[in-house]
């Protein structure tokens, strides 16, 4: 089976995102870390992040200086409760672990927010099935071939 980040690489190709994934030395779990990783500003980190609304999933990608308003999300959604997915969740809906969850590229297609924030940047950072794997990807584009839903959702 192909590593996490091969898989990623496969999921760009395959959605014609001409973007390169890149192993870094140093971690990239979180939004400050990936940011010091990189050379970037800590808000052009594109962090996704599982969500449960009303039991089920919802990607959220967000920027890295941002917090997800799980209000915004339920209100957008239509639902009453959302909460962030278990460690396993994220596993099994993704098929990557918590810190590498990249914003596309999933075990099962999953619905999708992108935040707004994220469009003030000419070039984001997405995790890329890995801890210490990133790629960079025009917002616009990303959001785009993600075919996510673009929202206010950050605060």
């Amino acid at each position: 089976m192909a590593s996490g980040p091969e898989r990623v690489q496969q999921a760009l190709d395959a959605c014609g995102l001409d973007s390169r994934v890149v192993r870094l030395p140093n971690s990239t779990r979180t939004a400050p870390e990936a940011a010091q990783a990189v050379g970037c500003e800590v808000g052009a980190i594109a962090k996704s992040l599982l969500f449960m609304a009303d039991g089920e999933p919802v990607l959220v990608v967000c920027a890295g200086d941002r917090r997800v308003n799980t209000v915004a999300v339920a209100s957008i959604l239509g639902v009453a409760d959302v909460r962030m997915a278990s460690a396993d969740d994220v596993r099994s809906i993704t098929g990557y672990a918590i810190g590498g969850v990249p914003p596309i590229g999933h075990a099962t297609p999953v619905r999708t927010l992108m935040d707004t924030s994220l469009l003030r940047w000419p070039l984001v950072y997405a995790a890329a099935g890995a801890h210490d794997a990133l790629f960079p990807a025009d917002p616009n584009r990303l959001l785009e071939v993600s075919g996510a839903t673009l929202a206010d959702i950050g605060s």
